[in-house]
């Protein structure tokens, strides 16, 4: 696929080109299948199986229904992944999303992917589990307490999110052992409340004495569209992740077989995981109890495995710190691949002379996510996230669909149906559009004022090229502090 012609200028904000790099010095492929397979599952399974399944009922109306929502949540997220599977055989690099629509749309709209996300996105998804990896943790030691001190919460995510800087900086390799060690755990302590729930039904002790209390039951689902798409805004964040191995498809070992094979063992796994963990939930728990939760899967320990409830926040830490891992491994590869492009600072391209590492794309990651903190929520997270994500990944369908239409002969190594794009184009559309025309929340116009802002900083910087002086000098001093030099494309 030839690259782009239509970027307006492509300099970044340091008024130079990229450096085609120093020869050899490129990130390492270190990544074989099933850490492939660790990072796709460590990155979807993290809060959101603990905490949204209370938005999933709320919205929804009846357990019946929310059971429906995680289990299309999860079809979804297979459709989707295989259609980015496609993309990444077609344009090998890392960027996930950005490189795809910057290939195919320009330089524009992957500017507007890019400020998004690095900007926000990834470090408010990367400050969202933080957050809950904070309250899991702090649990134990506040019992009885119905809300945890605030000021030691976001003390406690702001230290996972420096700890996991440390060990993402010193080593790719240390990254990829935490995350595959997380997600054991991850997978085990779903197995837990999975084998607990059945336990409770086999003994005669679950919710289901009278007909109207079955987990199954469908009374009271609402008919709204906003609602609707509101729910599976929740459930999908549980499933945030699916796409995230495109990101670093150049640390990728054999990425052509690798890439679809990960996706296709990863996904399915987690989407049994999920129903059998939300019918345990049902048969454990009244939907009241549920709904008047604020740590379901606590509530659920104390009541199935007594002294040994303890277990629960551990697993869940764990969990959330995983994700947070894999979060913070993706996103600073994606800023990484931004800025070798030049829509990011260009000492944000290099790496680590010796640790073969993209530290200044790691810094930067953290310092914004440190300051998303500060008025951190995770609800308005969870909104915020799944807007931008599905506004982005229609996007992305968009440009595989486009390159079937206008390129007949793509050099294909695998391919979907092209109803797969299409579906999840419209569903994409239907998860932006339903929630702002029947249930408008006050984020969706931050977003639309934030994207309005990326124009103008677009043409500033690219078209009009109003740059700073001094930045060439700082990126030379900091190039120094911090021992990075330009890369090469890995190959």
């Amino acid at each position: 696929m030839e690259r782009s012609e239509e970027r307006d200028g492509s300099a970044g904000p340091a008024g130079q080109e990229p450096s085609s790099g120093a020869p050899g010095l490129a990130l390492k492929r270190e990544i074989g299948l099933w850490s492939a397979v660790s990072m796709t599952a460590g990155c979807m399974i993290g809060s959101g199986i603990f905490m949204s399944p209370q938005g999933v009922l709320v919205y929804m109306g009846s357990p019946g229904a929310s059971l429906v929502v995680w289990a299309t949540c999860g079809l979804l997220a297979m459709m989707g992944a295989l259609c980015y599977a496609e993309l990444g055989s077609l344009v090998p690099e890392s960027g996930g999303d950005y490189a795809y629509i910057l290939r195919t749309f320009g330089s524009l709209p992957a500017f507007l992917v890019i400020y998004t996300f690095v900007l926000v996105a990834k470090p408010a998804a990367i400050t969202a589990v933080s957050l809950s990896f904070a309250e899991y943790t702090l649990a134990p030691f506040y019992p009885g307490c119905s809300s945890l001190p605030q000021i030691m919460v976001k003390i406690v995510a702001s230290s996972c999110i420096l700890l996991l800087l440390l060990i993402n900086y010193w080593s790719s390799r240390m990254s990829t052992v935490v995350m595959n060690v997380c997600t054991a755990a991850k997978v085990f302590s779903l197995l837990v409340i999975v084998v607990g729930g059945a336990v409770v039904l086999a003994q005669g002790r679950s919710r289901t004495e009278s007909p109207e209390s079955l987990p199954f039951t469908f009374h009271n689902t609402t008919q709204q569209a906003g609602r609707i798409g509101m729910a599976f805004y929740q459930g999908l964040w549980s499933f945030d992740g699916w796409n995230n191995i495109n990101m670093v498809v150049e640390e990728l070992k054999n990425p052509k077989r690798n890439l679809v094979w990960a996706v296709m063992i990863a996904i399915p796994l987690v989407t049994i995981l999920y129903v059998l963990v939300n019918i345990s939930y049902l048969l454990v728990m009244s939907p009241l109890e549920i709904l008047s939760s604020d740590a379901m899967a606590v509530s659920w320990g104390n009541q199935v495995l007594g002294s040994w409830a303890w277990l629960v926040p551990l697993a869940v830490a764990l969990s959330t710190f995983g994700t947070v891992n894999g979060s913070f491994f993706s996103g600073s590869r994606l800023c990484y691949a931004a800025a070798r492009e030049g829509h990011m600072p260009q000492l944000m391209s290099m790496i680590h002379v010796h640790r073969l590492t993209p530290a200044p794309a790691m810094v930067f990651t953290t310092a914004v996510a440190l300051v998303l903190i500060i008025p951190g929520n995770f609800s308005t997270f969870v909104n915020l996230l799944s807007f931008l994500s599905w506004l982005t990944s229609g996007t992305t369908f968009g440009c595989l669909l486009y390159l079937r239409i206008k390129t007949k002969n793509l050099p294909h190594t695998y391919k979907v149906p092209t109803f797969l794009p299409a579906v999840m184009l419209l569903v994409s559309l239907y998860l932006v559009l339903a929630p702002v025309i029947d249930h408008p929340q006050v984020e969706f116009l931050y977003i639309f004022c934030f994207l309005l802002s990326g124009f103008l900083v677009y043409f500033l910087l690219f078209h009009f090229r109003c740059q700073s002086k001094c930045m060439q000098a700082a990126t030379t001093h900091l190039q120094l502090l911090l021992e990075v030099a330009p890369t090469t494309k890995g190959h």
